[in-house]
């Protein structure tokens, strides 16, 4: 079995909580029913259910009526993009440029109903600001989707207030549907949704020690959009298919234990300490030659303001960014060159919308941490960064 211990991948999924994992799959098979079933085995099951969404809701600090299961990340943001679809007129749709693939690849479809789909560039700091989102809104917008942390490079968005710009823009109108994905922002920075503004957000249980193949959807308002993809009608219509109630349970209870609130005190502690943690590495990594971070107003200072400290882009010129992670992995050490979910390919659009230039984006690497990564494993991983530099450059 390789170790966890010196992962440094957590963007890209999270060593399960095993305790949280085993606790699910046996209460999922003491209620084993299909929840929708109108028998006392149904009965049981739908209650089931309903303690996890009730959980996950608090835990979220949301209504519980607020809150949908879905299969992940990837279907919550697809309910909310291809909505649109269901529409009886087509506009326009706003994405910013820096969309998970989940969102991005998506909207070619939208494309071929005839959408008009507007793309929002961040700035050199990797940021989609309220007035960039402004200037591309339209008449016929009908949905805005900004991610609150991106997945490459730790940057925070200003998703509040993106929403108060929205509401401001369009009051005595109708206000376009405000979507964000927090896949890498819930568990992994302080949340307060039902303050934020925002209309829906999506989340994946697999980023916070969670089974994959469950996640997510909270909307704000009820009957906001008709599902596109329709079925038995469970979760309201929102969401058809059987319940997934091993997924259920083991996602409240992740967000229960995870979801860093001001009533979550362990959970907040452990943040506080991944800023220090975070900020001290990224300082050490500066001093080594020719190194760079990205973006490059990144250096230790505005960790959980700016930035989520749980995850960072270096750049090694000189060093291809693969040629990094085999040497790495080779010795324990297990990092990224990006996107799980964009593997497949050599492209960095995140990087590319940024401006970041062609040798610096092929050397560029990325580090993300989890609850479990500890001080000495970072500082491990910069010795052994360190000893890769020595040897290639």
């Amino acid at each position: 079995m390789i170790s966890s211990e010196h992962y440094f991948d957590w963007a890209a999924t999270s060593p399960v909580d095993q305790d949280i994992l085993r606790e699910a799959l046996e209460f999922s098979m003491e209620h084993w029913a299909n929840p929708s079933s109108i028998h006392a085995a149904g009965k049981d099951a739908r209650q089931a259910l309903e303690e996890a969404r009730k959980k996950a809701a608090e835990a979220m600090g949301v209504k519980a009526e607020q809150f949908f299961f879905t299969s992940g990340g990837t279907e919550s943001d697809h309910i909310a993009l291809l909505s649109t679809l269901m529409r009886p007129q087509k506009g326009s749709v706003i994405l910013s440029a820096l969309e998970h693939p989940a969102l991005r690849e998506m909207t070619q479809s939208l494309k071929n109903c005839g959408w008009e789909v507007i793309a929002v560039n961040p700035d050199k700091t990797g940021k989609i600001t309220a007035e960039a989102v402004k200037e591309k809104l339209k008449d016929d917008t009908v949905l805005v989707s900004v991610m609150w942390v991106n997945n490459e490079t730790g940057v925070v968005q200003p998703v509040e207030e993106i929403a108060d710009m929205l509401a401001k823009t369009c009051a005595g109108k109708r206000k376009p549907h405000f979507h964000v994905d927090a896949v890498q922002a819930a568990g992994k920075i302080p949340m307060d949704i039902a303050k934020s503004g925002i209309d829906s957000l999506a989340i994946s249980a697999h980023k916070i020690s969670g089974p994959r193949g469950i996640g997510g959807l909270y909307l704000a308002k009820e009957n906001q959009f008709h599902a596109f993809l329709k079925g038995g009608g469970q979760e309201k219509n929102v969401r058809s298919g059987t319940e997934n109630l091993f997924g259920a349970r083991a996602l409240s209870s992740c967000l229960e234990k995870y979801f860093i609130s001001e009533k979550n005190t362990a959970a907040m502690e452990r943040y506080e300490a991944q800023k220090k943690y975070t900020a001290a590495f990224i300082k050490e990594l500066l001093t080594i030659p020719k190194v760079t971070v990205i973006p490059h107003n990144r250096n230790g200072e505005n960790e959980g303001k700016d930035f989520s400290p749980w995850v960072v882009q270096a750049s090694f010129p000189g060093i291809p960014g693969q040629v990094m992670e085999r040497a790495l992995s080779t010795k324990g050490f297990y990092i990224s060159t990006g996107s799980a979910c964009s593997q497949g390919s050599h492209a960095r659009p995140v990087l590319d919308t940024m401006g970041i230039s062609g040798s610096e984006k092929e050397a560029a690497v990325r580090f993300s941490f989890g609850h479990a990564t500890c001080e000495k494993a970072m500082k491990e991983l910069l010795d052994e960064i360190k000893a890769v530099c020595k040897d290639f450059l």
